[in-house]
């Protein structure tokens, strides 16, 4: 303290913010354990972000750049952290708003509306696209088929295509997803347990799908889940990722920094140059990227089509399952903007 200033007075008990040192802290980050006053919080929090996209190298000037936005806590934030980064810092981008209807009634109806409201307040266009327009069917007619066993199967791989898809009808440079510190560990973890060394080479990346239809970015990579709060899935209560997240808080509770060491960890793999890695190709059916005959959207359509919904499921006999070796593939390569998944006829 300088002399002559005079120390300020505190409530006993109190503590005041160790940012700014004036107000009194509100919170304590799960990150870094620091005492923040909220306006320190929202500062560092949004600053954090700011060096991620610049040390990364996340935007180009003039990219049109879709935000995933399903409604929830991490996709809401992400949507106005960068639409006010972009203004702030001056990024150049134009920004869009990309939804997906997967169709589950009581869910996504209510967070297509949060979204929509979000296009208001933040002044981004919304672009939203359906499972039952892409795929002619919804999750609940889904469900209503297979049961809730294997549900996270069919949304998940419809989910990611379908934000391509989208992408691709916005014309976009990149897509920004609000995947965060938690996911990524999650990952990590699931891939490890899994021994899926393919994705475990790939899942720590920032930027992932260099090599596919559109790059998809994630500035949330070193931000915890609390401090952004997850929306969750109503279909996926008891998914396997829910135990590695469940350990995951337990490493937590233990060691704060357990999250970011977990991505480190990811980093620092190095996988063996013996090892075969699938090759990419693309889907003959639908033209997706796939590094089989048929994407596993494709398989998974044809299963349902066919009244056959465990086709392609787990270890199950499919059509990629009868491509003789030695055949050559083409790759019937079209826009996935045109072509619809399932159109091949038989």
């Amino acid at each position: 303290m300088e002399k002559g200033e005079e120390e300020k007075p505190t409530k006993a008990g109190s503590r005041l913010c160790c940012n700014c040192n004036q107000r009194r802290a509100a919170l304590k980050r799960p990150k870094t354990l620091q005492q923040l006053c909220r306006e320190c919080f929202y500062e560092v929090f949004e600053e954090e972000i700011h060096q991620v996209i610049v040390e990364n190298q996340l935007f180009k000037p003039g990219e049109r750049v879709a935000i995933g936005a399903s409604g929830g806590k991490d996709s809401t934030v992400l949507a106005y952290v960068l639409s006010e980064l972009n203004r702030r810092h001056n990024y150049g981008l134009d920004l869009f708003l990309l939804s997906v209807d997967e169709g589950i009634t009581g869910y996504r109806d209510d967070s297509l509306e949060t979204v929509k409201r979000n296009e208001i307040q933040y002044g981004l266009p919304l672009k939203i696209v359906s499972y039952k327009d892409l795929y002619g069917w919804t999750m609940d007619e889904i469900v209503k088929m297979i049961g809730l066993k294997n549900n996270c199967t069919f949304c998940g791989v419809f989910r990611r295509q379908a934000l391509d898809r989208g992408a691709a009808l916005l014309k976009v440079d990149k897509v920004a997803t609000g995947h965060n510190a938690d996911d990524i560990a999650e990952t990590v973890l699931l891939n490890i347990l899994r021994g899926d060394i393919a994705r475990l080479s790939r899942c720590t990346s920032i930027v992932t799908g260099e090599d596919g239809p559109i790059p998809r970015c994630k500035p949330f990579k070193y931000t915890y889940e609390k401090e952004i709060v997850i929306y969750p899935c109503i279909y996926s209560p008891n998914a396997y990722r829910g135990f590695a997240r469940e350990f995951i808080k337990d490493l937590e509770r233990i060691r704060p920094r357990a999250i970011l060491d977990i991505i480190q960890s990811g980093e620092d793999f190095r996988i063996s140059t013996f090892t075969k890695m699938p090759e990419q190709g693309t889907c003959e059916r639908c033209g997706y990227i796939s590094s089989q005959k048929w994407c596993k959207a494709c398989v998974l359509l044809e299963g349902l089509n066919r009244g056959l919904p465990k086709l392609g499921i787990g270890r199950s006999r499919g059509p990629n399952n009868d491509r003789k070796k030695g055949t050559k593939e083409t790759n019937g390569a079209k826009s996935i903007e045109s072509k619809q998944c399932g159109t091949l006829d038989f």
